[in-house]
Order: C-alpha cells, then sequence, then structure tokens
C-alpha cells in the first residue's frame, strides 16, 4: 500500500478530523456529536496513514508521483 496523499493534504486531513472530534463531543454532544465524532475519525485515519481508498479507486491522488504515473 503506498501512499498517495502529498503532506499538505496530509496536514488538512489530521486537522479537519480533530476538528469534528472535538466539536463533536466537546461542543455538540449527544448522538449528533457521537456520529460527527465518527465521522471525524475518517479523515483522521487516512491522514495518519497517508493512503485514502478513494484515490486508490480513481487511481489518483496529491502526491506528485501519484499522478506521473497515471
Amino acid at each position: 500500500m503506498k501512499g498517495n496523499q502529498a503532506s499538505w493534504d496530509r496536514i488538512a486531513r489530521v486537522g479537519l478530523g480533530v476538528a469534528l472530534i472535538v466539536g463533536g463531543l466537546a461542543a455538540v454532544g449527544g448522538t449528533g456529536g457521537y456520529v460527527m465524532a465518527g465521522v471525524g475519525l475518517i479523515p483522521l485515519v487516512t491522514g495518519l496513514v497517508g493512503w485514502c481508498p478513494i484515490y486508490a479507486v480513481f487511481k489518483t491522488g496529491t502526491k506528485d508521483d501519484v499522478n506521473a504515473a497515471a
């Protein structure tokens, strides 16, 4: 599994994931907060791993060497 995300993409995903998790658990609360936190896990995990399954399906990505091979 080769990474398909540029560093700026990974940073943005981790930031978005943390914001959704914290916002969902601290600000929203209740069932909606848990759903928001659950959704926040997706960009957090893909940002930490550096691989996005949606990019892989469409054979694209934000990393330069991924786009050059296509």
